[in-house]
């Protein structure tokens, strides 16, 4: 019998739109749509068992082979650059990196700019890129009041439709990198379940390009 591929799902709304993709490619799990508070969730006639994980911990599953394959999103690849496969873009899960601040915010290159994010590691790429002088204020949540309450000039974060920045009074300034899903594997994993893996992969991309 076919090993099953152990499939991390990050949990969410994400995670839901993820599993519809699976399952219409054809590796459906009718037991993952139950009314439960299960975590893991197999399907031996599709060769699948999916488990649901905190989104930022997808890619720390599969880097450690505890999954196969998974679904993270780029801003985490980006950040933690974990040891995987990067195998597709799902087209899911569509925002875009970016730096905002107070609309009246001008750069004053004479001092350093005080930096509020929940992503250090990107946020210190992009302004290195721009030999840009920084503080990083590394902060987990509500990082909008950063800026608000002088702790910050600017915040570097995720944005979707830009409204909770338009409610605190903070807009978009420069786009960093577009974010979106990503498809990923273990290594290990990929070179022994090389054939389940680059199947499931084929059909996950035609199902993206469909849209």
């Amino acid at each position: 019998m076919m090993e099953l591929l152990n499939i991390a799902l990050p949990k969410g709304r994400l995670g839901e739109k993820v599993y519809a993709r699976f399952k219409a490619a054809g590796y459906p799990c009718p037991s993952i749509e139950e009314e439960n508070r299960k975590l893991i969730f197999e399907n031996e006639e599709a060769g699948v068992r999916y488990f649901w994980v905190k989104p930022s911990d997808v890619a720390i599953y599969v880097e450690r082979g505890a999954a196969d394959i998974g679904v993270a999103g780029k801003d985490i690849l980006l950040e933690y650059e974990p040891d995987v496969y990067e195998l597709a873009d799902l087209g899911l899960g569509k925002c875009r990196m970016c730096v905002a601040a107070k609309k009246d915010f001008r750069d004053r290159m004479d001092r350093v700019l005080r930096v509020a994010t929940k992503f250090p590691h990107i946020a210190g790429g992009y302004y290195a890129t721009l030999s840009r002088e920084i503080d990083i204020i590394h902060l987990n949540g509500s990082i909008e009041i950063a800026p608000i309450l002088g702790l910050s000039d600017v915040i570097v974060d995720i944005v979707e439709t830009g409204k909770t920045l338009l409610e605190n009074d903070l807009e978009p300034k420069e786009t960093i990198v577009p974010i979106s899903a990503r498809l990923i594997a273990n290594k290990v994993g990929y070179k022994f379940k090389h054939e389940q893996i680059t199947e499931l992969c084929r059909r996950m991309e035609a199902l993206s390009e469909k849209g």
